[in-house]
């Protein structure tokens, strides 16, 4: 391994300690020398030798990184690298403590599921049938129709999707309550909650019931099956869905998550009640919905010229 000779000995017999006796491979061998180069270089600039750095020394060099415009995954990994060599430094008692040890990189934003738009919600739910659908298809469209309908129109998540049942029971997860137009679903954290199925998602299951004989097996519980009858998997689902899209014309990749996401996202910012949202999506803590019902600044924008005194003008 061919070394920089201007890296301090420190950090070269670390790099000789994870070539010989981790066998790091030379590409990580590489980004670590890159790490520690930078390292280095920020403790020359700020004169201060390797073993003398302190914890503020690294949450500098850290915040540094982070104007430089380095993404909080990167940041993460050069303080590992750092980490490293100073618990292999504390091991053979070249310094007394971690300087690095309770450095964190910022947190990275989480990203949101993208949501369709309405109108690319309508294409989905309308999506045509095949026009040459033989008895098993016309099923399986029937059924696809109902799981978008209940996937959108109520904000399920896809593992409380198939979990519904038929009929409620004592071993039922989840079930539809046609006439008070009502589903009820065993949600994250084994917690019981219940929605409301709308006109279109009931039209979808009275239609989907009719045909579902024609695929379940007879003992077979579950709401949607597959076409072999027995309970559908989310993995069905999502390549159903995506096929479905295909054939809606759709420019975007569709999977559950991002039905959930456009429920949310639409009645939010067609009610602006964040509260009844929370409770429709099942969520514990309100900062949870505010996350993932992300409005447009577009939208607010809107929200405050029609609602505040300050935004109103003067005729």
């Amino acid at each position: 391994m061919a070394q920089n000779p201007a890296l301090d000995d420190d950090i070269r017999r670390h790099l000789v300690h994870l070539q010989v006796e981790r066998r790091l491979a030379p590409r990580s061998l590489a980004l670590y020398t890159q790490a520690f180069d930078r390292l280095q270089a920020f403790a020359a600039a700020s004169g201060v030798p390797l073993r003398a750095a302190q914890v503020h020394h690294v949450r500098r060099w850290a915040a540094q990184l982070h104007s430089q415009g380095l993404g909080p995954r990167s940041i993460a990994l050069l303080l590992s690298a750092w980490r490293g060599l100073y618990r292999w430094l504390g091991a053979e008692a070249s310094v007394t403590h971690n300087p690095v040890e309770g450095v964190r990189a910022p947190k990275a934003a989480k990203p949101l599921p993208k949501a369709l738009s309405v109108d690319h919600a309508m294409a989905l739910a309308d999506a045509p049938s095949k026009a040459d659908a033989a008895a098993g298809d016309a099923g399986l469209d029937a059924r696809d129709q109902c799981i978008v309908e209940l996937l959108y129109g109520c904000g399920l998540r896809v593992g409380e999707l198939v979990g519904l049942d038929v009929r409620p029971g004592a071993a039922a997860a989840g079930w539809i309550d046609a006439p008070d137009a009502s589903a009820h679903v065993l949600g994250k954290g084994s917690k019981r909650r219940s929605v409301p199925v709308g006109a279109a998602a009931l039209k979808a299951l009275r239609e989907w019931l009719e045909r579902r004989p024609e695929l379940a097996r007879t003992d077979e519980p579950a709401l949607f099956v597959s076409n072999r009858g027995t309970r559908i998997t989310a993995g069905q689902v999502r390549s159903r869905l995506k096929l479905r899209a295909l054939r809606a014309g759709l420019p975007t990749h569709v999977h559950p998550h991002m039905l959930r996401h456009s429920f949310a996202t639409h009645l939010l910012q067609s009610s602006g009640d964040l509260r009844a949202v929370q409770e429709l999506l099942g969520h514990a803590n309100i900062t949870t919905t505010q996350v993932y019902t992300k409005l447009d600044f577009g939208h607010l924008s809107k929200v405050y010229d029609a609602a505040h005194p300050r935004a109103k003008r003067k005729g």
